[in-house]
């Protein structure tokens, strides 16, 4: 199965680029070639999403129209939800039934219908008399055209957090997937005219870091959204201020999970080990860090592995499977690596470690437990992104909080208490952009998700991301 670009409404032929292989990691075998774009593919579909921003095809089209397109690509993309969810896990190992059917399919179509809602919200629009003799206007107009390039751990997820923001505020886009799952993002493609979004606004261009760079240099982009990893997204500032566009990242995470002494372990256990497997662990919000009062400490470590080891691994479409592989080879050998080396330094492996029994087809890896660390160990310290969780003892709040904060990421973290005070003072001390209590993971498109620190700045889902998507522009208009 061969792909194209899809530049201005219809599929192109690369003008300067190759292919690439994408893969079932379920299996190793090849499923697809893509097209790796190159500087002229990238140039072309600049100027079409610049064509189409500057006529005023969608940038000037009233809300209600824009919005009515998103409800569309909503209700379309529900209509094929199997057809979306199947591609979804032959392309990404995820479980199809658990996580790409009942999980990522829907949670995309409800983004896609609230930012349908949020293109009609044109708050920050206002009028005032502010000197004799004049008046003056805000407008929230749309930034223009918009690079955006998307991660390979949810493909069609991250395609829809990107595109239903920034058309919801009027923007057009070139979006790049990430280069080892970019089918779904191609399959949305068919969808848009019938939705009503005209040709032009959304164009789709597959490749690698050449693609991506080209993208970031573009003098007409105005704007990139990135999410990825933080040394990606350093790559990306750097390289954007030379033409001082606005830059959107959502980048690495590590999140921290506290557990206090009068915290229920059973619930804990069992929404650590989901929230540190969900998607492999490839996920920047995953339960990484797990730190329990010292008194608690014997019965969390015990709860926990009994939960890891629980956890089912397995073919994405087998009936039951929870975890399927990792992304890649390349992404086994990276969470090996850090497993390996946390070892070599003494780390104690509990439970996990290495390929699944009978698992030597695809990438698989099993649900691993480390305990005997040190706070500054790289384990700790850097995103491992595959199933892997540790666990240490802390001795007081204060230290818990201490332990929480010290990593150089902040997108997520959780905390487990029955004491509501105490809930409220270390929610409001942890430096992350979303802090659970009593559970870990759950988003709504309600909600805002980024970070702080190193995991960047710049929301996904809520109003808030439409807002960043748009500048503000004061009229003001002198009286006859």
């Amino acid at each position: 199965m061969d792909h194209k670009l899809w530049i201005d409404g219809g599929w192109a032929d690369s003008r300067d680029g190759g292919q690439m292989t994408v893969e079932n990691p379920a299996t190793g075998e090849m499923i697809a070639q893509v097209v790796d774009a190159g500087r002229a593919d990238v140039d072309a579909a600049v100027q079409a999403a610049k064509t189409a921003f500057y006529d005023g095809r969608w940038s000037r089209l009233a809300p209600g129209a824009r919005s009515l397109a998103l409800h569309r690509l909503g209700d379309l993309l529900e209509s094929r939800a199997e057809e979306f969810a199947r591609l979804e896990s032959l392309n990404t190992g995820k479980p199809y039934a658990a996580v790409s059917l009942a999980g990522d399919i829907p949670f995309a179509v409800d983004n896609l219908r609230f930012f349908a809602a949020a293109a009609r919200d044109t708050h920050g629009a206002a009028a005032g008399e502010y000197l004799p003799g004049y008046t003056s206007m805000s407008r929230r107009e749309p930034v223009g055209v918009v690079g955006q390039i998307a991660p390979w751990n949810y493909p069609l997820l991250m395609a829809v957090w990107k595109l239903g923001p920034a058309l919801a505020a009027g923007c057009t886009i070139v979006l790049k997937p990430a280069p080892t799952t970019p089918l779904t993002t191609l399959l949305l493609a068919e969808l848009f005219s019938e939705a009503g979004i005209p040709d032009g606004v959304v164009n789709i261009v597959t490749g690698g870091n050449d693609a991506g760079q080209a993208i970031v240099e573009h003098p007409d982009v105005r704007m990139v959204s990135l999410t990825g990893s933080t040394a990606t997204g350093k790559r990306v500032m750097e390289t954007a201020a030379k033409t001082l566009k606005r830059v959107h990242l959502e980048l690495g995470g590590k999140a921290p999970i506290l557990v206090f002494d009068d915290a229920d372990l059973d619930v804990v256990a069992q929404k650590t080990a989901f929230g540190a497997t969900v998607n492999s662990g490839q996920d920047c919000t995953a339960a990484t860090r797990v730190y329990v009062a010292r008194n608690r400490y014997a019965q969390m470590q015990e709860a926990l592995v009994e939960s890891m080891r629980g956890v089912v691994v397995g073919d994405p479409f087998a009936e039951g499977t929870q975890v399927g592989p990792l992304v890649s080879g390349r992404q086994r050998e990276r969470v090996a690596g850090f497993v390996e080396r946390a070892k070599a330094a003494g780390a104690t492996i509990l439970t996990g470690g290495g390929v699944p029994s009978g698992m030597d087809q695809g990438y698989y890896y099993a649900p691993t437990v480390l305990s005997g660390m040190g706070q500054k160990d790289e384990i700790i310290q850097a995103e491992v992104f595959g199933p892997v969780v540790t666990i240490m003892p802390f001795d007081s709040d204060d230290e818990a909080v201490a332990l929480g904060n010290d990593v150089p990421y902040g997108l997520a973290a959780a905390l487990f208490t029955k004491d509501v005070g105490r809930a409220m003072r270390i929610s409001s001390q942890l430096e992350f952009g979303t802090v659970w209590v009593n559970d870990h993971i759950p988003l709504t498109s309600e909600t805002p998700h980024g970070g702080f620190k190193q995991s960047g700045f710049g929301k996904d889902l809520s109003a808030e991301a439409v807002a960043d998507y748009k500048v503000t522009k004061h009229v003001m208009i002198a009286h006859g």
